[in-house]
């Protein structure tokens, strides 16, 4: 038994049921190796009596060239949107919404008594749009089929065949057709315009039946705009674009071309449903290649990559860059053609050939989407498409957005809003996407756009004039549309500045978000690795960040996205260990102390990360292993080199590089997350312990108990650790295990049996050895 000591750490507690940045009295419960907590639990605590199941190799993971082969089950699935059906925990739509006054998020948070008149006026002019677009179009349902009549198609009606094309260019003076088809003639197929600036083109079939414009057939729009420029635009809507070969009389910009192959591509894998616990993989397809100085297909990301994150055990996959984007190193970001997959990594059957596969794996797939802004090109863009600076956009300094170079959306337009509103259900119904994360959610939420803001003088920051209530109904309308056309549609919002009520339904006045990101745990995470040492590193921080987060509104949290993999920053692999990570990863030697303490902490910070942080959970490409480069991508300040816009896949699979242990842990907290949940929304979850003199941080989540030593030196013999539940326990995930580069410090084996005796405030403890810097997870044995 160690010796006795009195020691205090910060109180506090991680319940669902606390109200984020209120404060709660603390009850002290005093002994040796201890802190205070706040006994605050979310309902009554349920017995646990399912047997532990080890994860172990020769059991639950199959530890196999770097990676856990896992299955994961279904319970149902659904082979179109037609026969899905909404599941208890998916957002519903609101056959009553009209009734509502927007006030219903105020049950989850009575600081917003305050700003129901707020509250009221954004829901009011929700409805108020809402009613005019369902009296003018039928319903939001019909509004959002805007890709059923804009842009060049193939006309569906059997007693008139040909092609029809439609632009929506209000300034414009002229419009025609032109391209291969026709020899790049800008006067041979003329539009029309109607009263109410739309622009129209019917071209007949030949006379053999075949189309005038065949199968990837390039071709564009010649338009003389409002101020008399004779020039070209790509097609606001098209569907498909590619890069003019050299030669031709368009390059080096982009020309659409018509996708319409003769045989319609058919999807054959179910629908999986929303998973209740979100494990997201976040993934480039044109980065993901190895070796190769190229850009990645997604016929062989879907090949090579694709069973690597399904082994791994991650339920979801979100990928980066699908929109089209002209500027590659813009990451996906300066989008030009909303409806167009990128077509440097393959033509649009290749990725529904991706999204296919991820489904029959059981992955839900995520786009991301990019609605916050658009590129600012002109003739492969929508900006300035018809001459004025308006038509899509806002005018002046409000269109434009200083830090990204781009354009900003006018929301508060009727045709903008059909725009990006039919895009979402396009990505939705064409391609099987099963959800969106929205891209600079923060942007789109303020006139500001986060720029410059901190966002520390309370709710006034968020019901104040810089609230921009034309984007806020926007949002509103997008999550009501794909929860409504889409059951179990997964969106997750990237807010940086907090919104209240962002992830509620929209029924109860919330912007009916399903998660948002937590992006207050990646900064934490690198201030602490940047400017302490670690004995400096605080628990109550480090507990306080990643479970400061809003009640009844779930996020989703990482440690490291794609942002800390950019060049110029550095990801949490090269923090810890930097240059070691070229010339100290051989396992044929033993590790020196940087490789020892870096694969230590790397894998502490992904599990504190994933118990502690929220409802799911996200990790970078690579990022898993430990990925020793960051991300450049081919520019003119590195020569144009696909050198560092690459994954070095075969480093997690040579079994005497260090890497595959970082690939071994994370394989494993997925496999323990899918064996006993803990990411499930209004999971038990309690932290009992946050002491900052032992470094000890003591957390249980749903039926785990966690137990995290931080220290940088001291191990503990007989620390109690308290619990809410009596019994047999056993080891289910250890750090500290030689698959995961530990030194195997406790026996996997052993079997610990709880005291009845209370500590920490919990009704029952366990003595156990607690090694330097490991994470072990207990749960209850029968």
């Amino acid at each position: 038994m160690m010796s006795q000591r009195r020691s205090f750490a910060a109180a506090g507690v991680a319940s669902v049921c606390v109200l984020a940045l209120i404060s709660l009295p603390a009850a002290v419960a005093l002994s040796h190796r201890t802190g205070r907590a706040t006994p605050v639990l979310n309902g009554p605590l349920r017995s646990i009596t399912r047997k532990a199941k080890l994860l172990k190799p020769d059991s639950t993971l199959r530890l196999r060239g770097g990676a856990a082969e896992m299955e994961a089950a279904r319970d149902m699935t659904f082979k179109d949107a037609s026969t899905l059906e909404y599941l208890d925990w998916y957002q519903k739509p609101d056959p009553q919404w009209e009734d509502k006054d927007g006030c219903g998020v105020v049950q989850w948070d009575p600081s917003l008594e305050a700003w129901k008149g707020s509250l009221q006026h954004r829901y009011g002019k929700y409805k108020e749009l809402k009613r005019n677009i369902c009296k003018v179009e039928g319903s939001l349902e019909n509004f959002a089929k805007g890709n059923e009549k804009f842009g060049v198609r193939r006309s569906t009606d059997p007693n008139k065949p040909g092609i029809i094309a439609t632009e929506w260019a209000p300034s414009a003076q002229y419009l025609a057709l032109f391209g291969d088809f026709n020899g790049w003639n800008r006067g041979a197929h003329p539009y029309s315009k109607d009263d109410y600036g739309v622009w129209h083109l019917f071209i007949p079939d030949n006379a053999d039946g075949t189309p005038v414009i065949p199968h990837e057939s390039r071709y564009k729009i010649a338009i003389t705009t409002s101020t008399g420029q004779e020039t070209t635009r790509i097609p606001a809507w098209v569907t498909y674009t590619v890069q003019a070969p050299k030669g031709a009389p368009t390059h080096p910009g982009y020309d659409a071309v018509m996708w319409d192959p003769p045989q319609k591509f058919e999807f054959k894998s179910a629908l999986p449903p929303q998973p209740k616990s979100l494990r997201i993989y976040e993934a480039h397809v044109g980065m993901s290649s190895e070796g190769e100085p190229n850009v990645n297909t997604y016929d062989l990301f879907r090949e090579r990559v694709l069973p690597r994150i399904h082994r791994l055990g991650y339920n979801a996959i979100q990928l980066m860059a699908i929109q089209e984007h002209p500027y590659y190193a813009s990451f996906g970001y300066h989008v030009t053609s909303l409806f167009a997959p990128s077509s440097r990594s393959g033509d649009p059957d290749s990725l529904k050939r991706l999204v296919d596969e991820c489904h029959r794996l059981g992955m839900n797939v995520l786009l991301d989407v990019v609605h916050s802004h658009a590129a600012k090109n002109v003739e492969d863009g929508i900006n300035n498409f018809d001459g004025t600076a308006h038509q899509y956009f806002h005018e002046g300094p409000e269109g434009y957005h200083t830090l990204w170079d781009s354009r900003i959306y006018n929301y508060s337009s009727w045709e903008v809003l059909r725009f990006l509103l039919s895009n979402l259900r396009w990505w939705l119904e064409e391609y099987k996407f099963d959800g969106f994360r929205f891209d600079g959610v923060t942007s789109i939420l303020y006139t500001h756009h986060g720029m410059n803001h901190a966002f520390v003088h309370g709710y006034d920051d968020y019901f104040g004039t810089a609230t921009d209530m034309d984007a806020c109904v926007y949002l509103m309308l997008a999550n009501d549309l794909i929860h409504s056309i889409r059951p179990g549609c997964i969106s997750i919002a990237e807010d940086v500045s907090g919104m209240p009520t962002l992830s509620r339904p929209v029924s109860e006045g919330g912007f009916g978000f399903d998660y948002r990101l937590a992006m207050a745990a990646p900064d934490m995470w690198i201030k602490l690795l940047k400017e302490f040492t670690d004995d400096e590193w605080e628990m109550g921080y480090i507990v306080h960040t990643l479970t400061n987060r809003r009640y009844k509104e779930k996020v989703v949290c990482y440690c490291e996205s794609h942002d800390q993999a950019l060049v110029g920053d550095k990801t949490i692999s090269f923090r810890l260990m930097d240059k070691e990570m070229y010339d100290g990863m051989s396992n044929l030697t033993p590790a020196n102390l940087i490789v020892d303490r870096g694969i230590a902490m790397h894998k502490m910070i992904r599990m504190l990360t994933m118990s502690l942080g929220g409802e799911g959970y996200l990790n970078f490409m690579g990022n898993e292993f430990g990925h020793p480069e960051w991300i450049d991508f081919p520019r003119v300040g590195n020569d144009w080199s696909y050198h560092c816009a690459r994954r070095q896949w075969s480093l997690a699979d040579q079994t005497h590089l260090r890497y595959i242990h970082l690939n071994n842990f994370d394989a494993a907290m997925h496999g323990l997350e899918q064996t006993f949940p803990f990411l499930v929304e209004d999971c038990h979850e309690y932290v009992s312990l946050k002491n900052e003199g032992d470094k000890m941080i003591v957390a249980e989540k749903g039926e785990l108990l966690f137990v995290f030593n931080m220290h940088p030196s001291n191990s503990y013999q007989g620390y109690r650790v308290g619990t809410s539940w009596g019994g047999k326990y056993k080891i289910v995930l250890d750090s500290d295990w030689p698959e995961f580069g530990g030194h195997y410090r406790n026996d996997r084996h052993q079997v610990l049996h709880a005291k009845n005796e209370q500590w920490c405030g919990r009704p029952h403890y366990l003595e156990i050895y607690s090694p330097s810097r490991t994470v072990m997870v207990f749960a209850k044995a029968q």
